[in-house]
């Protein structure tokens, strides 16, 4: 067996985890009940399924190149989804699109009441 043999069977299994975690994303997007666990659903598993996928194209290709553009395709997705889920808990909250008795801790209530005291000043 050579290394090229051992680069196709890693790349499909790469792929094939990929594919399912970001299935297994879509479903929960789906399924589950409120805003912040589908946005835990669509960051979590999602983003691990793109680098499982990126890897196995990586391996599949074998060029430098290509191995380039998709290491930063991984790494955008990894500083921008963090930060869009961020974005869209926060906005959710305050649009009240978040259920507040599954809610365990809330310090977004207080840091909010805090902003409109000292607008208010």
């Amino acid at each position: 067996m050579n290394w090229s043999d051992v680069a196709m069977v890693a790349s499909s299994v790469f792929l094939v985890l990929g594919s399912l975690l970001t299935l297994i994303a879509a479903i929960g997007v789906t399924r589950f009940p409120d805003l912040l666990a589908r946005m835990h659903a669509a960051t979590k598993p999602q983003v691990l399924g793109l680098v499982l996928m990126m890897t196995g194209l990586a391996l599949a290709l074998g060029t430098s190149q290509v191995t380039w553009k998709l290491t930063l395709v991984v790494l955008f997705q990894l500083i921008t989804a963090p930060v869009s889920a961020h974005m869209v808990g926060r906005a959710g909250y305050r649009t009240g699109k978040v259920r507040s008795d599954l809610l365990v801790v809330d310090e977004l209530t207080d840091d909010l009441r805090a902003a409109r005291e000292d607008a208010d000043r």
